[in-house]
């Protein structure tokens, strides 16, 4: 809202957190995607290639900004410093969306954050890795941006009551990490790395890392991030993610189609891990099953026929999901977590997302975003644009 008002464009990747899309349905902005590659294998969208960003902007001069997932909720980075220079040579501003990136301004050894990388603004949710109360989060500005617009344009969206358990939340985990950040991080850095290789021992896993950098797609990897593919064992994320919360007591932070992601914190001990590993151990003796006729894919690139604050103000109609295909939804359906629209605003629906959202359903996801609640109906554009 800061930087694009109705009609502009902003460059960004398909998978960005709902929140970034809502913000086009308020302002009115048209998003130009860059459809990520998507690890086949993992069935994860990966970063924003600077070649794919750069096409963008040659063939959209006239955007306004460029939003990078930095990192994205899976630990993968894009070349951030790149895309910020290639941006601002052509007047666009660089929105860093940092809801991951909290422990980049405080550890050692981890990819570049917002910031030092020169984007213009970075959202970052304190309470996720720094260790805050949940709603809090800090925005960054750099000096190209204009503080007191900012403020305007926070006093649209944010209540007038602030809570000041939240920002005292704030300025303490600031001052812990500003002190003991270094030390912290390197200590869940360690133990993230220690649980990737005994997961990799059990068999059926694949706790990724480092290993998926290729120069473009995967510039750098959030080592912090303890993302595991569990498909080898037959088990969708979400069905492991279950079992271990129903079985075991253990709460991650989500489960997909195809992989857990176990966010590892300031707060967690060696034993915490320990107990993570032999869990997962046991469900691979134990629940293991056949993987044959099992999804693979977290990512289908849409066809976008109308900007999403025009599809969501349409007029629309409500039609049985199988019988959507062909159709223009009228609004968001989503896994949440992690929170990344399966289909938005303006999306042609197909036969393969129908499908997607189905199974999805039927594996246990939490489904958001849709009048029904059941997901067995979706809003769709009456007629046409």
């Amino acid at each position: 809202l800061s930087v694009c008002k109705a009609g502009d464009k902003i460059i960004l990747p398909r998978n960005v957190h709902k929140s970034a899309i809502n913000a086009l349905v308020l302002c009115g902005a048209i998003p130009v995607y860059v459809n990520p590659e998507v690890n086949a294998q993992l069935g994860i969208s990966l970063g924003m290639e600077v070649s794919q960003v750069e096409k963008a902007m040659d063939e959209n001069p006239d955007a306004v900004a460029v939003l990078v997932n930095n990192p994205t909720y899976y630990g993968i980075c894009s070349d951030l410093r790149t895309i910020v220079k290639k941006a601002h040579a052509r007047g666009m501003k660089v929105l860093a969306d940092e809801a991951h990136g909290t422990h980049l301004y405080f550890g050692r050894n981890l990819p570049v954050s917002g910031m030092a990388a020169g984007a213009d603004m970075a959202a970052v949710s304190m309470h996720k890795s720094g260790g805050s109360l949940t709603q809090s989060s800090l925005l960054l500005l750099n000096k190209s941006m204009n503080a007191e617009k900012v403020r305007q344009i926070i006093n649209l969206t944010q209540t007038t009551s602030a809570s000041y358990l939240l920002l005292s939340s704030l300025d303490i985990s600031r001052r812990n990490l500003a002190l003991r950040g270094e030390e912290s991080f390197e200590k869940v850095a360690g133990m993230a790395q220690y649980a990737r290789e005994e997961i990799n021992e059990i068999g059926g896993y694949y706790a990724y890392g480092m290993d998926l950098i290729n120069g473009t797609s995967v510039f750098d990897f959030d080592v912090t991030k303890l993302s595991i593919y569990t498909l080898g064992n037959g088990l969708a994320g979400i069905e492991v993610y279950d079992l271990l919360r129903d079985e075991y007591d253990i709460q991650i932070e989500f489960g997909d189609i195809c992989n857990i992601l176990a966010y590892i914190s300031i707060g967690d001990r060696l034993q915490d891990i320990e107990r993570l590993v032999g869990a997962l151990a046991d469900i691979e003796r134990l629940y293991k099953k056949d993987s044959t006729g099992m999804l693979s894919g977290e990512y289908i690139a849409p066809a976008v026929v109308a900007s999403p604050q025009q599809a969501f103000y349409a007029e629309k109609e409500s039609l049985p999901m199988e019988q959507a295909a062909g159709r223009i939804s009228g609004e968001f359906v989503m896994c949440y977590p992690p929170g990344i629209p399966i289909l938005a605003p303006g999306e042609m629906v197909t036969q393969e997302i129908v499908e997607y959202i189905l199974y999805a359903r039927d594996k246990g996801c939490s489904m958001q975003g849709m009048e029904d609640p059941k997901v067995e109906r979706l809003q769709v554009l009456k007629g046409g644009i």
